[in-house]
């Protein structure tokens, strides 16, 4: 193994992937560890969003992912259990060329950003890091691997830590996360053989949230919200009177009952967690994906963040042209937390606002939530602005004074009058 690269990148989900490819494209020597030795399948990733999408075409890997049959997606509605619509944002109405989700299987996004990496990059699995290695000033320095009885030293003068919410390498450095657990989890379910609407479904139920989208090969996902004892000690008979009340509960969804009755073994129950880091660089080291940001799945935001990360993280490391020293490598990483930790923010902001609205089951948070929605709905203004900010195309923060309409405190006189085009992405950056 090369110990000599420039940056080794710990982890190698999707947000690994993609900063491998990033920081390969650019000239870089990266070399890629993980301790799985196969990449594991769970139900998380799907939903890519435009812009998302637009940064997959700038790596030359979409057409790749559209073959393998990614679900092109126009529009996110909010659904009243019988399927009525409450709210409905049309991603065709959005300004650029990416206008749509894609929805697509996680194990094949992972595999379009593996294949055909640039010469420079390498992967390695079943790479247990034990550690970081440090210099006499704290700057990390590269990694340490077990390696039979003992350890070796890989040293570089950048360490991506993408090794997910529990991050070992994030806790070596010190930095502090604030993470907290919703009051819920999600079951997941892969259905297959159904026809589902081209659309991402979230029905607001009596349960919380239940959220239906196609999958590629004739499958679609479904999420349903759970207590977290709910599945604890379940028979097989169980499990199928608890998708009776949950057919009856979300009439909705009866067309999939037959399907899902018998593929109720294939479930997967997921806590649901917010989880913000302090900061997301080190000397020497970042934070991407999952080590520093987790926001309610309802949003569909994570894999999209994760992206859009290891996007800004080569850009700002090769902004200067050439192969940075660890001066450039230092500064290169304050330039990549003062960009990325305001637009982190308001993603989990605007997740957490998303969630609530579907999630809440009772009390004043629920009455609320419907309240802001009804709102939001019959304001054309607000749903712009609400596409913009959850497809990253035009991402503009939603002011107390928009919070006031929302609430219905205020009357909207510009309600109706169209959103003006955001700066172009290298003013933004």
């Amino acid at each position: 193994m090369n110990a000599d690269v420039d940056a080794v990148v710990v982890g190698a989900g999707a947000g690994g992937l993609a900063a491998a490819r990033a920081l390969g494209a650019r000239g870089l020597r990266v070399l890629v560890l993980d301790r799985q030795r196969t990449p594991a399948s769970i139900a998380k990733g799907e939903i890519l969003q435009p812009e998302t999408v637009r940064i997959l075409d700038g790596w030359g890997v979409l057409d790749a992912l559209r073959a393998t049959g990614a679900c092109p997606v126009d529009q996110l509605a909010i659904r009243d259990p019988q399927g009525g619509p409450l709210l409905a944002l049309d991603y065709g109405t959005l300004p650029g060329r990416y206008r749509q989700i894609l929805c697509a299987d996680y194990g094949d996004l992972r595999a379009v950003l593996a294949d055909g990496l640039p010469a420079s990059v390498e992967i390695r699995w079943g790479q247990r890091v034990t550690g970081p290695l440090r210099a006499a000033d704290g700057r990390v320095t590269g990694v340490r691997v077990a390696d039979g009885d003992g350890e070796r030293e890989i040293r570089a003068a950048l360490v991506v830590a993408a090794d997910g919410m529990s991050s070992p390498l994030r806790k070596a450095v010190g930095i502090d996360v604030e993470r907290r657990e919703y009051p819920h989890g999600l079951v997941a379910f892969d259905v297959p053989g159904v026809q589902v609407a081209d659309e991402v479904s979230a029905y607001r139920t009596g349960r919380g949230l239940c959220l239906v989208y196609p999958l590629p090969g004739g499958r679609c996902r479904v999420y349903v919200q759970v207590t977290p004892d709910e599945f604890r000690g379940r028979s097989t008979a169980d499990l199928a009177d608890w998708c009776d009340r949950l057919l009856a509960e979300v009439p909705a969804i009866r067309p999939l009952g037959t399907a899902l009755r018998a593929h109720l073994d294939r479930r997967q129950l997921l806590a649901v967690y917010r989880l913000r880091a302090a900061r997301l660089t080190v000397p020497g080291l970042a934070l991407l994906g999952e080590a520093a940001h987790a926001v309610h799945p309802m949003a569909a935001q994570g894999v999209n963040s994760s992206l859009t990360d290891a996007e800004t993280l080569a850009a700002t490391l090769t902004a200067d042209g050439g192969r940075p020293d660890d001066a450039g490598v230092d500064r290169a990483l304050r330039d990549y937390d003062a960009a990325r930790r305001p637009h982190l923010d308001h993603v989990a902001t605007v997740s957490h606002s998303a969630a609530r609205m579907l999630t809440s089951v009772s009390g004043l948070p629920r009455l609320l939530g419907g309240r802001m929605m009804r709102r939001t709905a019959a304001n054309p203004r607000l749903l712009a602005l609400t596409a913009g900010n959850l497809s990253g195309t035009t991402v503009r923060p939603l002011s107390p004074v928009d919070r006031m309409y929302q609430l219905g405190l205020l009357v909207d006189r510009h309600a109706h009058q169209p959103v003006p085009p955001a700066p172009q992405r290298s003013e933004r950056r």
